[in-house]
């Protein structure tokens, strides 16, 4: 499926930064402004209809420190993509895709919740798996073993 690469290439060509396909896995790794026009066009002339998951990884102590990694199906031709963006640690921030898959919504919510990557435009972000009070993200690679965390009563 190299081809696709090319493709993404020709047609957006100052997103481009690059691309690889190890043991069977297609992979580009884009800029993040061109996450929305990207993003759409894979999904409306490419035919990759599923976004199947959305993860982020920390590379702490490097420039470009979050990767947020997009894993795309297309159920017609049986094909997967995966779509990598590197953020700064300074603005981890990316646009949100929650208008493009509505799966995106829980998925985004997740990487705030445990990586502190801000999503624009994103319908509701806020934490998801850890209570509001909680202070920090815990799966930054920076994040205290030992922090305590504020208690918080019992629900009414």
């Amino acid at each position: 499926m190299s081809d696709i690469f090319e493709r993404i290439r020709e047609k957006f060509p100052e997103y481009f930064r690059s691309s690889h396909s190890n043991f069977g896995d297609d992979t580009i790794l884009i800029k993040p402004e061109g996450l929305l026009p990207v993003m759409g066009y894979l999904k409306d002339e490419e035919g990759f209809n599923v976004l199947m998951d959305l993860t982020c990884v920390d590379y702490y102590g490097e420039e470009e420190r979050f990767e947020v990694v997009y894993h795309l199906y297309d159920l017609t031709e049986k094909k997967r993509l995966r779509v990598k963006v590197r953020l700064r640690e300074e603005e981890p921030v990316v646009e949100s895709l929650s208008h493009m898959w509505k799966n995106a919504n829980w998925y985004e919510r997740e990487v705030w919740d445990m990586f502190g990557v801000k999503f624009l435009n994103h319908p509701n972000l806020k934490r998801i798996l850890m209570y509001e009070e909680f202070e920090g993200h815990p799966l930054r690679k920076d994040y205290p073993l030992r922090k305590r965390q504020p208690r918080v009563g019992p629900l009414n």
